[in-house]
């Protein structure tokens, strides 16, 4: 019995060896010498390791040179709505601000975090409401980017103090040339890295309108009225510029104050030039003033009247006065466009918007807002990383790297951004306004196209 057992434990101990032999402790980092008595282990293998998407055992990344925000988990990715949301332009910047938020819900979470655009902030319109709120929006050092302002003027106060921050802000409204170049290679003065727009530049637009108003009606001379801000008295100028340079005489270049209500002695002076038409791409209320008005004063009784999109809103369009307007701005000519980074159509974009806000958008932006908001997230989402610990981190300047890449198909067409940030469509419409009743913007006939390019 004995002998037996003997035999069977020095079977069980041979065994025991080779097995331990087999799995070496090479593989641990351990002596590789072979043990007196074993065989040495394999060192090839013909099965590749395994791939995971796990961070564990990988180093969580540096900033750049602007420096970089962290999510903690469970926190939201901040971005901030900058738009005119009060006063007489409410209008313009309202219907931006909701299709933001309609596109973050559309656009969904990015790596499992949400996306918060906080309280929508205010521009007013205005170079201080503009620095003031850009102010507020930079002292969170949270916040990824900002999508605004609603006008130009705000943007050049605004525009610096966001890029000083290494942030970036995509304008879906903005349109002066200023802020990004004059087409030609040249910055504009108010140009700021991190400046972004799906807004056309007023170039073309100015282009335009000189273009319908010497070759398709005709005219030979016209008056432009500014009111004195980068966005209207850059359009005029460019309208001007382009209408003389078709041959057309331009008979008074004048501005109004923001403010005025007495249009009289503008409109005297502008008489005196016996323009045959005259190109005011202002605001209201100073816009409404001047319809109201012109027809008391002599020699402009028949003068064809062509305002911008700045007016080209309902409440401007309710006016009797208006009827026989033209109104030149963006193209609205969207179609069954969709937005390529959530699916969403114009069409079906309109129809949710009139449900959730029970009326149609009030201004021509809206798209543009909504492209400029998914834009903004894709972006977030291709520079993103999450962390060994859970949370995320977004590279300020690899998000500007990533914007200035920009290719998409958005509702206002092919996205693509030049080396200043003219990234949108620079289509331009020009629509003839017959019927006061009639305000939605859709439903005015388009009697012009003109389709520039950047680049």
């Amino acid at each position: 019995m004995k002998s037996k057992r003997g035999l069977r434990l020095l079977a069980i101990f041979g065994v025991l060896a080779l097995i331990l032999a087999a799995c070496s402790p090479a593989e641990e980092g351990g002596d590789t010498t072979e043990a007196p008595g074993t065989t040495e282990a394999p060192t090839d293998t013909t099965e590749a390791p395994e791939m995971t998407t796990t961070t564990e055992g990988m180093e969580d990344p540096e900033p750049g040179p602007l420096g970089a925000v962290v999510v903690a988990p469970g926190d939201s990715i901040q971005i901030r709505s900058l738009q005119a949301i009060s006063g007489p332009v409410a209008f313009l910047g309202v219907p931006i601000q909701r299709a933001t938020m309609l596109a973050i819900q559309d656009y969904g979470p990015i790596e499992g975090f949400e996306v918060d655009m906080g309280t929508g902030l205010d521009d007013l319109c205005s170079a201080e409401g503009g620095q003031a709120a850009a102010q507020t929006i930079v002292s969170d050092e949270q916040v990824v980017g900002v999508i605004g302002t609603s006008c130009s003027g705000a943007a050049q106060a605004a525009s610096p103090l966001v890029s000083d921050a290494g942030m970036v802000m995509i304008s879906p409204a903005n349109t002066s040339p200023s802020l990004t170049s004059d087409l030609q290679g040249t910055a504009g003065d108010n140009y700021r890295e991190g400046y972004y727009r799906t807004a056309h530049n007023d170039l073309f637009q100015g282009q335009a309108v000189a273009e319908f108003a010497f070759n398709d009606l005709g005219l030979t001379s016209m008056a432009a009225i500014h009111d004195g801000d980068p966005y209207t008295q850059g359009l005029a100028k460019a309208f001007s510029d382009a209408f003389e340079e078709l041959g057309g005489t331009i008979t008074t270049f004048v501005g109004v104050n923001k403010g005025d209500t007495d249009m009289t002695p503008v409109l005297s002076e502008v008489s005196q030039g016996s323009p045959e038409g005259i190109y005011f791409p202002i605001f209201q209320p100073e816009g409404d003033f001047i319809v109201q008005q012109i027809g008391g004063v002599s020699g402009l009784g028949d003068v064809t009247l062509i305002g911008a999109d700045g007016l080209f809103v309902t409440d401007f369009l309710g006016l009797p006065e208006t009827e026989g307007m033209y109104f030149s701005g963006p193209s609205l000519d969207f179609g069954e466009n969709a937005n390529e980074l959530t699916g969403v159509a114009a069409s079906a974009f309109l129809e949710t918007y009139e449900s959730e806000f029970g009326e149609a958008p009030s201004s021509a932006f809206w798209a543009h807002g909504y492209d400029a908001t998914t834009m903004l997230l894709q972006a977030i989402a291709d520079v993103a990383m999450v962390q060994s610990d859970g949370s995320l981190f977004i590279d300020r300047q690899a998000l500007r790297d990533r914007i200035n890449a920009t290719a998409f198909a958005g509702m206002i067409g092919d996205l693509t951004c030049d080396e200043f940030g003219d990234c949108g469509s620079q289509e331009i419409q020009i629509n003839l306004h017959e019927d006061s009743s009639v305000t939605d913007l859709s439903q005015i006939p388009v009697v012009f196209t003109y389709k520039g390019e950047v680049g």
